[in-house]
């Protein structure tokens, strides 16, 4: 790190770094995600079933973001846990359109809260209950029943309604994630 680097971390100028981990079940707009939440000037990608996981990097006002988004496929969610270590915040999104699948997102939901990586960190979790626009999507209130979130008290947590594709809830969800983060010290 050069004197630059150090100078500027002293004097709180130069972006907290921030691993934010994107977990949820296949086809439930994680990607998409994402590709709204990076800034305008970065070019979209096309939106493919992700296979193992994408980074991307992105800034805030604040902070500086490294995303793992991983894939959601059952095959493949083993691959979580090796990112648990050094993740800073979880978004998990659901399909609120999926209420088949709401109990297999809820055992992972809980596989995730009790690893011993992430069970002793206070890790501030962002739940979108996204694809709202769906004519038989559920609200967030009952995607938050349904995952049974009230019973995450040893973590801040917080839901969104969202609608990936035009973008809606996004915003709200980032800057809740932003305030979060900022506000937590991490070794």
């Amino acid at each position: 790190m050069g004197l630059l680097d150090k100078l500027s971390g002293w004097l709180g100028l130069r972006k907290k770094e921030v691993n934010v981990l994107c977990l949820g079940l296949d086809n439930s707009g994680k990607t998409t995600i994402i590709n709204q939440l990076k800034p305008s000037s970065t070019p979209a990608q096309e939106i493919v079933p992700t296979i193992g996981f994408n980074i991307e990097k992105f800034k805030s006002s604040s902070l500086s973001f490294t995303v793992f988004d991983m894939s959601g496929q059952s095959r493949y969610r083993n691959l979580w846990e090796h990112y648990y270590k050094e993740s800073h915040a979880i978004i998990f999104v659901i399909d609120s359109g999926d209420k088949l699948r709401m109990v297999v997102a809820k055992e992972e939901l809980d596989t995730l809260l009790n690893h011993e990586d992430i069970r002793s960190k206070k890790m501030p979790v962002l739940f979108f209950a996204n694809k709202m626009d769906l004519r038989d999507a559920v609200s967030s209130v009952k995607v938050s029943q349904m995952l049974s979130l009230e019973n995450i008290k040893d973590k801040p947590w917080h839901i969104c309604a969202s609608n990936a594709i035009k973008g809606e809830g996004l915003q709200e969800g980032l800057d809740w994630l932003q305030g979060k983060v900022s506000s937590v010290t991490y070794n």
